[in-house]
C-alpha cells in the first residue's frame, strides 16, 4: 500500500509545478513535501518528478498522480451521512481551445468542488490522455468510446472561414481558388490543426498547401483576421459580430464547417463526476449545433 501522503505531494507538485506552491496547497512545509517526495520515489524505485521550473512529472510519476486523483475523486463520491470535511478534489480534462474559449467554462463552474487542472489539445488528439489514463474526462472529436469510458454525444462547433474585407480583395480577388490558396497566408492554432487545410480542400476540390501563420489562440484567430494578418476557421460565437458589422466576410460564402463533439468520461471517475457531466451536456445544448 502507498502512503497517501506521499501521493498527495507528489499529484500537487505534478500540478502546481513546483514544492513551493504545492507546500501551500496542502498545508505543509516545502521540506516536508521533498522528503514524502523522496520516500515515495524510494519505495516505488524510479523518479517521479523532474525537477525544474516548472517542475514535472515523469510517466510513472503521472501514472500516479493520476492514480491518486481518481481515488480523490471516489472517496467524495462516497456519502454515509457523515459530514466531510471541505476540501477541493482535482480532476484534469483534456479540451480543445475552442471550446474552452466559447462555452466550457460555464459548465465547468456547474462542477462543484473540484480543483480544474485541463490540458489544451486539438479535439482530435484529446482523446489520446484519456487512452494514455492521464485525465478523468476529455471533450474530444471521437465519438466511439475510449476503452474504459462513456462518450456523450454533445452536439457541433460550426465554424466559419473568415478573413477581412480587405484581406479578400489583396489575396483572393477572383474567390477561394485553389491557387490562391497556396498563396495566401492562412493561419493556424499548432501543427495538430487540420481545420483550415480539411475545409480548403473541400472548397478547392483537391488538397493544397496553405502557408500558415502559428497562432496559439482562439480569440486571437478572430483579431488576426479581422487585421487582415490571415484567413482561419473561427467558432461561429467568436466571430458573428463581426461577420454582422462587416468587419469579417466569409472567405466562401455560405459554406461553415461543423466540427461533432463528445465528451467522454473513464468510469473509474463516472459517478463522482455526474453532476460535472450534467452541467457538461447542458451548457454544450445551449451553444453547439444540434441533430434534428
Amino acid at each position: 500500500m502507498h502512503d497517501y501522503s506521499q501521493l498527495d505531494a507528489l499529484s500537487a507538485v505534478i500540478r502546481t509545478g513546483g514544492f513551493d506552491a504545492a507546500a501551500t496547497q496542502l498545508g505543509v512545509t516545502p521540506s516536508a513535501i521533498s522528503q514524502r517526495i523522496k520516500l515515495l520515489e524510494e519505495r516505488v524505485g524510479t523518479v517521479l518528478v523532474k525537477r525544474g521550473q516548472p517542475c514535472t512529472g515523469t510517466a510513472a510519476g503521472r501514472q500516479l498522480a493520476m492514480h491518486t486523483n481518481q481515488v480523490r475523486l471516489m472517496e467524495k463520491a462516497l456519502d454515509f451521512g457523515v459530514p466531510q470535511a471541505d476540501t477541493l478534489t482535482p480532476v484534469r480534462i483534456a479540451v480543445n481551445a475552442d471550446s474552452l474559449a466559447t462555452w466550457l467554462l460555464p459548465a465547468l463552474a456547474g462542477g462543484d468542488g473540484f480543483l480544474y487542472d485541463l490540458i489544451i489539445d486539438d479535439q482530435d488528439h484529446s482523446a489520446d490522455w484519456l487512452r494514455a489514463g492521464e485525465v478523468a474526462a476529455a471533450v474530444t472529436g471521437h465519438p466511439g468510446p475510449v476503452q474504459g469510458c462513456d462518450s456523450h454525444s454533445l452536439g457541433a462547433m460550426r465554424y466559419f472561414a473568415t478573413a477581412s474585407p480587405d484581406y479578400m480583395a489583396r489575396h483572393m480577388p477572383d474567390g477561394p481558388t485553389a491557387e490562391a490558396f497556396e498563396r495566401a497566408p492562412a493561419m493556424t492554432f499548432n501543427d495538430k490543426d487540420r481545420l483550415q487545410t480539411d475545409w480548403a480542400k473541400t472548397i478547392a476540390g483537391r488538397a493544397v498547401n496553405l502557408p500558415k501563420h502559428r497562432l496559439a489562440s482562439s480569440h486571437g484567430f478572430v483579431e488576426a483576421a479581422r487585421l487582415g494578418i490571415g484567413w482561419g476557421m473561427n467558432p461561429e460565437s467568436l466571430c458573428h459580430e463581426q461577420l454582422a458589422n462587416g468587419d469579417l466576410v466569409e472567405v466562401s460564402p455560405n459554406a461553415p464547417m461543423d466540427v461533432p463533439l463528445y465528451w467522454q468520461v473513464s468510469r473509474l471517475t463516472a459517478a463522482p463526476l455526474r453532476a460535472l457531466t450534467t452541467s457538461v451536456m447542458q451548457q454544450a445544448r445551449k451553444v453547439l449545433i444540434q441533430e434534428p
